[in-house]
């Protein structure tokens, strides 16, 4: 896999980070907050809090692999826009989205947007070590954990106001439904402890993350499809019969993240995250080695998703790694050749499609906006140039 490990540099670091790294706005700070289809750049677009944290995640990430300290310099640039313009210095947490300017124009509070500040946060703080940015960080934590943890169901709630009082999920539901609970809020509540945790090992946090690990394994993973649940009432019952394959193998491999940060040796959790690898690479790969959308009842949504094919790289390496069966390296191998050959853009300035159609079109939507950032095809990247190092 050197060879592999090998492309996949250089895949980031002349196609996916310079497309990005021309987002950057120097007059107003942070990145341009939309690309269009045309690759035409809206320098006057709204910019996300959720897509300025995952920038400065992936700069940072960059930054501490490789040692450019090109990377180092956008990510400084992401962080003093996060901290001065997202962060909201009255009420505590991160906007949903400013204008072009970095004026407040979104101002609820999403506990999914304030995991990606820590995630963020925490990743920049592994390569500056700078006491300011570990204190956001974990003010930030606090917050979560004061404001959007319901200890009677042991549930992390979603969303709220500016002044935190909690109001409807409009932004993390879907399918018809308002859900209380999400997946994908814990998951990615979950990525965002795991590394602070790398860089503030408390006794509590480790507590945090261990209840986090029981949570996923005995209220979203169900041990008899081998599928996790997406949208939840507060009692924890599932809302709709859904499966999203790209989070799911997500999950596997972040979950495995937390399980070796923390040392943990536990069977069952081992097994869940290996039986979520093989039941997505048999259920949902398709002939052409693409992984497709998801599934509501009977009626599958046979996109091919920028982001799901990224994580499904990591998630079957994460596998390989565990197991050794060739198996997961054809997987690999097959998927990394449809994502070259249908999902990356061959435009000269060109990145990645958000998606392909099932007829194998190109999706009409932009390149870049506030949910399609370089977070999940850069970490896939940078995972695979970090795994396979030493091989």
């Amino acid at each position: 896999m050197l060879k592999l490990a090998a492309e996949i540099r250089d895949h980031l670091e002349n196609k996916i980070l310079p497309f990005w790294m021309k987002l950057k706005d120097e007059e107003n700070g942070g990145f341009f907050g939309k690309v269009d289809e045309e690759l035409i750049v809206h320098k006057e677009e709204d910019k996300g809090g959720i897509a300025t944290a995952r920038f400065l995640w992936t700069f940072s990430a960059a930054y501490r692999v490789t040692g450019n300290k090109d990377y180092l310099l956008h990510a400084e640039h992401l962080y003093l826009f996060l901290r001065d313009k997202l962060y909201d210095r009255k009420h505590k947490g991160i906007y949903w989205l400013v204008n072009y300017k970095g004026e407040p124009k979104d101002t609820r509070k999403h506990v999914y947007a304030q995991s990606f500040a820590i995630y963020a946060l925490s990743e920049y703080y592994r390569v500056t070590e700078s006491k300011e940015v570990l204190e956001l960080a974990l003010e930030i934590y606090q917050l979560i954990e004061e404001k959007g943890f319901n200890r009677t169901n042991n549930a992390y709630l979603e969303e709220f106001d500016r002044c935190w009082n909690p109001q409807a999920n409009e932004m993390l539901s879907e399918n018809g439904v308002i859900a209380e609970i999400t997946m994908n809020t814990h998951i990615h509540v979950l990525e965002a402890y795991t590394n602070l945790y790398k860089v503030y090992p408390s006794k509590k946090l480790k507590e945090v993350l261990q209840n986090l690990l029981h949570v996923h394994y005995q209220k979203i993973y169900d041990k008899n499809t081998k599928f996790l649940g997406v949208f939840f009432d507060k009692g924890w019952n599932s809302l709709v019969p859904v499966k999203s394959f790209g989070h799911d193998i997500e999950a596997s491999w972040l979950m495995d993240e937390t399980v070796k940060t923390l040392g943990i040796n536990n069977s069952a959790y081992n097994e869940m995250i290996l039986d979520i690898a093989y039941n997505i690479s048999d259920y949902a790969i398709q002939s052409d080695g693409s992984l497709i959308n998801e599934q509501i009842e009977d009626n599958y949504d046979m996109t091919r998703v920028w982001w799901v094919q990224a994580e499904a790289m990591v998630g079957f390496l994460n596998a390989y790694q565990h197991t050794n069966d060739p198996k997961f390296e054809l997987l690999i191998d097959s998927l990394w050749e449809y994502i070259k050959n249908n999902i990356v853009d061959k435009r000269d300035n060109g990145e990645w499609f958000w998606s392909v159609e099932a007829d194998g079109t190109p999706t009409r939507r932009d390149i870049g906006e506030p949910w399609k950032t370089s977070y999940h095809n850069g970490r896939f990247c940078l995972e695979y140039m970090e795994r396979m190092s030493g091989e």
